[in-house]
């Protein structure tokens, strides 16, 4: 999975909604206070209910508009696309902007659950809130879009006059194995973002009193307040998480530690402590999966290929779209509708530019669905639409849902239920779809796992921090002067990762991650980390498999599809506790299903590392 953008957790949604629109249920110790130039008219519930309903209509109306100019922009990229594209934006940001102030307004008036959800949504829906002030707006909206240029025209030139874009240097990250070469990319790359810093740092101060404005204390309190919890009780909720899976994440760096150092030597990768975070295959070293070929078991070849196999049954890139609706139809979803395979993109174009990045689409937030994606002929890409279609199934589910509720129970969700579909890719699936003869034995499950886990669980403390660093920033307990010192302390303690080289704060090594010039908020991806295993054991639960979690597929079986279904019509209308629950039957998120997939792996890392008597930490 790219984590590049947020674009395929509902695209129908606002430009300025879509990155955080959640339920928030708060209910700290301060009461939350409406916005000062409003106090002085009296309000009531009439007005209250008048303003929602009008502000809905509208941001219903104006999110098609926005749709369908950004679908023609990513898909036709040309200077008056992108014009069209951005005044829409700038609409639709003054609109949300708008409406979050005046449902602040109405915070404190007892309203009827539906409604007084609608407006909690409404109030706590802005990433990136703006003062009231107009010309601090306008800085606010300057900043942000200069930081997002900073990093899209970030490159990085090499003394043979070479200039490479950030993906050309990840792929020289994923495939070279020179540490020189390596580090090179790593630094250089990271230049990129020295620039940022200023600008950053008072994005922050805007945002803050933005924030303030709403009621909240600041940015951290309002973006906490999404998950219909406490946003202390949302951070604890989070830290028992992750203390539940770091003893695998633990034994899966201890055990890669080790083989990069057999590998590289003790000069390069030292026996104990962090490992260098240039030399685990990735540019920000979030999933390790490119390093599989250096750290992969002797016995680990399962015996297959996809990709090989579905050239040799004729795949070409509708026929991997067409099996990925199959899976769907199988447990009972309804099929696409035409329109869905007339005006997709799946096939990259020779005539013009476009967004290749692979998204899910809902433009009129009823039935016109879609995906946007150049595909590859490849194993990866036939997940990546197995992904990409459990976000369009998750979009028609809740289309009845009044506008506000066409979202997923909280941000995890959406990209959680497209993991939880790929999770059934097994090779019993592959070989009930007629891709593979022969299941491999479990012998052949540990390689398998492996990679999964380099991917899968190396992500889960790069997931987890980037907000912890974020929101520490935004709550003024790590100041400017320690923005770099703090992010290589976190990414210490959570990835046992270290900077290769010197870092200082002439540094701004945050910025070279898309999401924090963006205004991203990451939480999400730990969450639907998390997710993904609980949602896919319980459904293999409902489907009566007996068998090891990794080895079920739940493809065919309608009542696991039910039972899904019934979930997803249920958007964004309940708390997410209330919607976890009708799948898993139970209210609370539990990472335990992460340690029953990955079981038989922990206990052939464990067995590893004391064989080679490794000292596992950092």
């Amino acid at each position: 999975m790219n984590f590049s953008s947020p674009a395929t957790s509902k695209l129908a949604l606002l430009v300025a909604l879509a990155l955080g629109l959640t339920a928030c249920n708060r209910d700290s110790g301060e009461q939350p206070q409406a916005a000062k130039p409003m106090a002085a008219k009296p309000v009531d519930q009439a007005e209250a209910l008048s303003f929602i309903k009008d502000a809905e209509a509208d941001l219903a109306q104006l999110s098609i508009e926005a749709n369908r100019a950004e679908w023609i922009y990513s898909n036709f990229i040309t200077q008056d696309t992108a014009a069209l594209s951005a005044a829409v934006g700038e609409k639709l940001t003054a609109s949300s902007v708008k409406y979050a102030t005046q449902a602040a307004k109405y915070a404190q008036l007892p309203l009827d659950p539906v409604n007084a959800r609608k407006l909690k949504i409404l109030r706590s829906a802005l990433v990136l809130p703006a003062p009231l002030d107009p010309q601090k707006n306008a800085e606010l909206a300057k900043i942000s879009s200069e930081l997002n240029g900073l990093y899209g025209k970030g490159k990085y030139c090499f003394d043979d006059g070479r200039c490479l874009t950030q993906p050309e240097l990840s792929s020289i990250m994923a495939e070279s194995r020179d540490p020189a070469q390596l580090l090179e990319v790593w630094q250089g790359w990271r230049n990129i973002a020295k620039p940022m810093r200023p600008l950053f740092e008072r994005e922050v101060e805007l945002a803050n009193q933005g924030a303030q404005e709403l009621g909240y204390a600041n940015l951290s309190e309002l973006w906490r307040s999404q998950y219909d919890m406490q946003p202390d009780d949302f951070s604890a909720e989070l830290d028992r998480l992750w203390g539940q899976v770091k003893p695998l994440y633990e034994s899966l760096h201890c055990y890669v530690r080790g083989e990069l150092n057999a590998r590289y030597g003790d000069e390069t990768v030292p026996k104990t402590g962090p490992i260098p975070a240039h030399l685990l295959g990735n540019m920000w070293a979030q999933q390790w999966g490119n390093i599989y070929d250096m750290v992969a078991p002797k016995d680990a070849d399962p015996g297959y290929d996809v990709t090989q196999l579905l050239a040799e049954h004729g795949y070409d890139e509708h026929k991997m779209v067409k099996q990925a609706e199959s899976f769907f139809t199988s447990l009972g979803f309804d099929a696409l509708p035409d329109s869905f395979w007339t005006r997709s993109l799946f096939v990259q174009p020779r005539d013009r530019d476009v967004v290749c990045h692979a998204s899910a689409w809902d433009l009129d937030n009823e039935e016109d669905l879609r995906i946007k994606m150049c595909i590859q002929k490849t194993a990866e890409d036939f997940s990546v639409i197995h992904h990409e279609l459990g976000h369009n199934f998750y979009q028609r589910a809740y289309k009845d849902q009044p506008f506000i509720f066409k979202n997923s129970a909280n941000d995890g969700f959406h990209e959680a239920i497209g993991d939880t579909i790929a999770l059934s890719i097994t090779p019993s699936y592959l070989k009930q779809i007629g891709l593979l003869d022969e299941v491999p034995d479990a012998s052949k499950d540990i390689g398998l796992l492996l990679k999964q886990a380099l991917d899968k669980i190396a992500f889960l403390p790069f997931g987890l921090m980037i907000d912890q660093w974020r929101w520490k920033v935004f709550s003024g307990e790590i100041s400017p002067a320690q923005y770099n010192q703090a992010w290589w302390e976190l990414r210490n303690k959570y990835q046992g990762v270290s900077a290769p080289v010197s870092r200082d704060e002439t540094d701004f090594d945050p910025g070279a991650k898309y999401h924090v010039p963006g205004n991203v908020p990451y939480t999400r991806y730990f969450l639907a980390h998390i997710l993904q295993f609980q949602f896919h054991r319980a459904l293999c639960d409902i489907a009566g498999d007996t068998g090891q979690v990794h080895r079920c597929s739940i493809y065919g079986n309608k009542d696991a599809g039910a039972k899904l279904n019934k979930m997803l019509e249920m958007g964004q209308s309940q708390p997410w506790p209330e919607a976890l629950a009708t799948v898993t039957g139970k209210k609370r998120m539990d990472a335990e299903a992460v340690l029953d997939y990955f079981a038989p792996l922990q206990t052939w890392l464990d067995a590893q590392n004391q064989q080679a008597k490794r000292q596992c930490g950092w």
